[in-house]
């Protein structure tokens, strides 16, 4: 199915209503002066739903639309557990972190660091998050949402990826960089509506594709009884082998997912990830801010149904008449110079050949406001680290608001160009999202164990938060390099242990709290530490709306993980 006029018309209008929206809220009236509040934190105004809405826009890209199907396809629906699990973390996050973020005034989450640690640390981890906004979750984002409108509007041979990264970047910068935080905000609201519209949309299309009569539920019931296996919340060791023949418990170790390294991944992501937690701090109170963390948490309830479910469609498509999917079955798109299979070509594949003309524009249009919202984001969090953290402290700091909002603005369009420039080198990743999950993963638990320590235990001292840090990047090392690297096949070997990397995550984290405890305790014999966080009794005392939404979330959690265990 092509892409017809109408589609081109329908990916227009909603390119020029987010553009219109994002610069209807950028205006400041004659004689006005926008503030750093006001470009960074959105003058601290946003509602509960419009939190909730730009947590999931943050959240939803190109890593999940087209990573997250592809990881259906290749695993199935235990991918979802990162759904799943993650809106119970944001329960997590909005009644044990949020109060202290909230009541400290913070405009980024390196000065937590400053303020419970020092200011040395904050700088390291302010360079650090920097880097990884741009070489990676930029530059991530910005590839495969390329990709995949290649494979959509183009021949997939990849004539029209430059064109498409350079389109999506300056779709982004067009409103974010000089509207700042509410610009994003505000729009996300629209790209979020649209993105699951848009997604239930290609699913229902996808479904109805799968049996010769038709129809969602038919379709539902019909991939459920011929791939069972692709429903197994829980994976056992050998019970999946993904089309490139690597066994799925690697990337998802059964039980220790929901019990183990995942919570290391959704807490560091969810709770102290500055391009998800900004929109937290921008709002009007803390109990607006737990409100729209609970709408977020529901909101991720569903979206399993338009990241993964249309991946296991795309397999069952794909299956030859034994039952099995082999290179013979696949449609050729799939299949890489390599020879090896592409799993992340599933949405794409499913979009350019089951959504017809009309709807193709407003499932395009839904991609589209998942990569660009999350582009927004991060280049806006990126910008606000830069300015808050190493221009004003560093560079100038009797710097005025309007020097620091030029200097966020300067660093969105610095941002944008690296990441455009790095971008068309991210080829043949294989499955994107457990790719970015993996090598994140290497520097993520020393960071949770060092915030986590901060918050909750007032006897961690700064030089133990430094070491900590520090250390956990060589206990990383030796848990993902040493079994399969220079050791493997030699008499060292031994000293190695070979672990799925959700494990080593755990692990990674589990002993760099205790190197931290240990440190604290010969630096202060035991005392608390002077920066130690006092928190007095009712401080994380939580509203009746929020606590009804995390009841509500918890009985959901069960059901589903009781029905597809």
């Amino acid at each position: 199915m092509g892409f017809a006029y109408i589609d081109y018309v329908i990916f227009v209008a909603y390119g020029a209503l987010i553009l219109s929206i994002g610069l209807w809220v950028s205006r400041t009236k004659k004689g006005e002066t926008k503030t750093a509040e006001d470009y960074f934190l959105a003058g601290k105004s946003l509602p509960w739903w419009a939190i909730g809405a730009s947590l999931i826009a943050a959240n939803i890209s190109a890593e999940q639309f087209i990573g997250m199907s592809g990881s259906g396809f290749a695993i199935g629906l235990a991918i979802a557990s990162y759904e799943w699990m993650a809106a119970l973390t944001l329960l997590i996050v909005g009644k044990y972190f949020l109060p202290v973020f909230i009541k400290k005034g913070l405009y980024t989450i390196p000065e937590f660091v400053e303020q419970r640690y020092s200011t040395n640390l904050k700088t390291i981890l302010a360079v650090f998050w920097i880097g990884l906004y741009i070489f990676v979750n930029l530059t991530s984002v910005l590839y495969l949402g390329a990709t995949a409108l290649d494979t959509i509007i183009g021949t997939g041979d990849g004539s029209l990826v430059m064109y498409s990264i350079l389109g999506l970047s300056l779709f982004a910068a067009s409103y974010s960089l000089w509207g700042g935080l509410a610009a994003v905000a505000w729009t996300d609201v629209v790209q979020v509506a649209l993105l699951i519209i848009g997604g239930l949309v290609m699913t229902y299309l996808a479904l109805d594709q799968v049996t010769p009569e038709g129809g969602f539920f038919r379709g539902l019931a019909y991939i459920y009884e011929v791939v069972p296996e692709k429903f197994s919340m829980i994976v056992s060791k050998g019970e999946i082998i993904t089309p490139n023949g690597r066994d799925a418990w690697l990337d998802l170790p059964g039980l220790a997912v929901i019990i183990g390294g995942l919570w290391v991944a959704n807490l560091y992501y969810w709770g102290f990830n500055q391009y998800i937690i900004q929109r937290t701090l921008a709002a009007k109170s803390l109990k607006e801010s737990q409100r729209g963390i609970a709408f977020a948490a529901f909101l991720k309830l569903i979206i399993p149904l338009i990241v993964v479910i249309p991946g296991i469609i795309a397999y069952v498509l794909n299956m030859g008449p034994d039952g099995a999917v082999t290179a013979a079955s696949l449609d050729p798109s799939f299949i890489n110079s390599e020879g090896t299979v592409v799993n992340d070509n599933a949405a794409p594949w499913l979009i350019s050949n089951f959504i017809p003309a009309g709807l193709k524009g407003l499932v395009l249009a839904a991609l589209a406001a998942a990569i660009v919202s999350s582009l927004a984001s991060m280049v806006n969090s990126t910008s606000t680290i830069f300015t808050m953290d190493i221009y004003k402290p560093y560079i100038n700091p009797g710097a005025s608001q309007s020097a620091m909002v030029r200097v966020g603005r300067i660093t969105v369009a610095v941002a944008l160009v690296i990441a455009v420039l790095v971008a068309p080198q991210l080829a043949n990743l294989g499955q994107v999202f457990q790719y970015i999950q993996e090598y994140t993963g290497i520097v993520s638990p020393g960071i949770l164990a060092v915030f986590l320590m901060g918050l909750f235990w007032r006897k961690a001292t700064n030089n133990a938060a430094i070491w900590g840090v520090l250390l956990s990047i060589p206990i990383a090392m030796y848990f993902k390099v040493g079994p399969k690297g220079w050791a493997e096949g030699s008499a060292m070997e031994v000293l190695f242990i070979s672990l799925p990397f959700l494990q080593q995550m755990l692990y990674t984290c589990l002993l760099t709290i205790g190197i931290i405890m240990i440190v604290s305790q010969i630096e202060n014999k035991g005392a608390a530490d002077e920066k130690g966080l006092k928190l007095a009794p009712g401080y994380f005392a939580t509203g009746p709306v929020f606590n009804i939404s995390a009841v509500a979330i918890m009985i959901i959690l069960t059901a589903l993980y009781a029905i597809f265990w």
